[in-house]
């Protein structure tokens, strides 16, 4: 693990039974070297008291956004700007949602939105509480913005149900905060990352498209980008923000894309095609809407560029990742797209029913010449730092420059 020495680290305990373990958080934190100072929510005190994580922290603990003294120096954007990571634990359902609606009439979500520090995350909550959409909603976005999230455990809780909701135990926390300044697995590398669906013009108003959100390459996107990769997100349209520190670039047709992918190839070392283009055009385009006169009509069709065969058949081809869609015989079809585009890997799931397109959930077969390695239903960020860990893996065990093949 790597150290926290001389890090400094901004711990905020939210309200739920879970803060009793927060005094442990401490000390093991300072056991790994980092200073610890503690902002608690008014909520939190009624679990566990400032005094004694002033105690095991050896710093003043703040509770009251409007404290006089401290305020009087803006003490507030001071934490905000000392800290090199903020950690919180625990963090409760309703402090999740007040992180994702940017909150900040107390003092610690007023922290957190005036920090551009890392933000690590330990949910606490009964599990129902967990397993409802839209706390895991919450969480996706968050994930989406940056923030590291660590556990939750499964057990028994205090309310005497059993389930996924408890808080992971402090080593748990010692090691995602260690984490947040380690060098990620895609440090110093380029990712191009292509996400969406397409759409090919009828005429002015209307197109062929597909079902396809955007929500699985955003996840990849970002979770290239927390791996440490420079990232450039090339998305067809979507209603998703950008995730944090990923370059987008927006096109709309196919022909689009692959002139932004040509773009962005010369300097890219990984290329991960989600993008859910569209595999034929109209072979014409009406300048003015096509009005209907009740005749049957024929459109003829033509296909679009295959960019994914595109890279891969290149001179300069960075290592290139496909996605396979499909209904029925997922892993069949997939393999023989992995033969047939000479790619490095390709990442198969199932579309329709819960999972798939527009979906928040999505389980895939990851496969590559000779291997697989199946990924379980997850949410899409989740599964999505999956993904890109095996890239990872796999991208340094093509160049040689260590990981298992």
């Amino acid at each position: 693990m790597h150290s926290l020495t001389a890090r400094r680290l901004l711990l905020l305990v939210s309200g739920g039974i879970a803060a009793y373990k927060a005094p442990d958080v401490v000390r093991r934190l300072r056991d790994a070297g980092a200073e610890v100072r503690v902002v608690m929510t008014p909520a939190a005190t009624r679990f566990v008291t400032p005094l004694t994580l002033q105690a095991v922290s050896g710093q003043d603990v703040r509770v009251a956004l409007f404290d006089s003294a401290a305020e009087a120096a803006m003490g507030h954007i001071e934490l905000a700007r000392w800290c090199d990571a903020l950690v919180v634990a625990p963090a409760s359902a309703d402090f999740i949602a007040r992180l994702r609606a940017g909150l900040a009439d107390d003092l610690a979500s007023a922290v957190c939105l005036a920090s551009a520090a890392p933000l690590l995350i330990a949910p606490a909550m009964n599990q129902q509480m967990w397993q409802h959409p839209a706390t895991r909603e919450n969480l996706d976005v968050l994930v989406a913005r940056g923030a590291t999230v660590c556990g939750p455990a499964s057990g028994s809780q205090a309310c005497g149900e059993t389930g996924p909701g408890r808080m992971v135990e402090s080593e748990a926390i010692v090691a995602a905060a260690a984490a947040l300044f380690a060098p990620g697995t895609l440090a110093g590398l380029r990712v191009v990352v292509t996400a969406g669906p397409t759409r090919e013009a009828l005429d002015p108003v209307r197109y062929i498209s597909n079902h396809s959100s955007g929500k699985m390459g955003y996840a990849v996107a970002a979770a290239a980008r927390a791996a440490g990769a420079e990232v450039t997100l090339i998305s067809g349209p979507t209603r998703l923000a950008a995730p944090a520190g990923v370059t987008l670039v927006g096109v709309e047709s196919a022909n689009d894309m692959l002139a932004a992918v040509n773009d962005a190839l010369a300097a890219c070392d990984i290329f991960i095609a989600t993008a859910a283009v569209a595999d034929y055009r109209p072979a014409s385009a009406s300048e003015n809407k096509i009005k209907r006169d009740g005749a049957t009509r024929t459109l003829e069709l033509v296909p679009n560029p295959d960019i994914l065969a595109n890279v891969a058949a290149r001179d300069d081809a960075p290592f290139t990742v496909g996605f396979a869609a499909e209904t029925n015989d997922v892993e069949a079809y997939a393999r023989a797209k992995l033969e047939r585009k000479r790619i490095d890997m390709i990442a198969a799931n199932h579309v329709g029913g819960e999972l798939g397109f527009d979906s928040d959930d999505n389980e895939l077969t990851v496969l590559w010449n000779n291997g697989r390695a199946p990924l379980a239903r997850a949410s899409k960020p989740a599964l999505a730092r999956q993904l890109i860990e095996l890239v990872a893996t796999r991208y340094r065990a093509s160049r040689g420059t260590g990981g298992s093949a």
